[in-house]
């Protein structure tokens, strides 16, 4: 099984941000409820436009069962407001082209999300990364892991930081200035 990483780079985030904004409202706003939300994308491919008219998402995680209620933060709310403006409360926010009214598939997102990261030269990019990407920057930003750990439903506090990358980031640091003191 490959291991997606977060985008830690914010200019390479902003590059995708800004190239999927000119590809396609759909898969930009996708991206934008990925890190800025935190949600599961098989939890952003079941709202549908009601879902994102108030203050919060409110849902049932697919993967726990758990409710779940998330702010919906003042840049993502605008950027949903123009979104959908001309859309009807019952239509599925990311819709896929086929079909009446049904959100695009998982493998469409994962497709969508590889070609933005080859267009910035990240490898280690997945539908997963959205989520990461959130807790990576919410982490760096607020350093409250035990937020965090609540917010992604984690059993542990290590099992949150393993998630979002920082201990691989701690370790690679550290390994990098590693060196023996030999005394020839």
């Amino acid at each position: 099984m490959n291991t997606v990483e977060p985008i830690r780079d914010l200019k390479k985030l902003e590059k995708i941000i800004n190239y999927l904004k000119a590809k396609s409202d759909r898969d930009f706003i996708m991206f934008l409820l990925g890190i800025y939300t935190g949600l599961r994308i098989s939890d952003i491919l079941k709202l549908r436009v009601v879902d994102v008219k108030g203050q919060h998402i409110s849902i049932r995680e697919k993967k726990t069962g758990k409710e779940k209620k998330v702010v919906i933060i003042p840049e993502l709310k605008r950027e949903l407001r123009k979104y959908i403006l001309s859309k009807d409360d019952h239509e599925f926010l990311i819709k896929s082209r086929k079909g009446e009214n049904q959100p695009i598939d998982r493998s469409t997102a994962y497709r969508i999300l590889k070609d933005a990261a080859a267009h910035v030269n990240l490898r280690e990019l997945g539908t997963h990364s959205m989520r990461k990407t959130f807790g990576y920057h919410f982490y760096a930003d607020k350093k409250n892991v035990a937020l965090l750990q609540e917010l992604f439903n984690h059993r542990d506090q290590k099992t949150t930081l393993r998630y979002i990358g920082v201990n691989q980031d701690s370790l690679d640091k550290q390994m990098g200035s590693f060196k023996y003191n030999f005394n020839h």
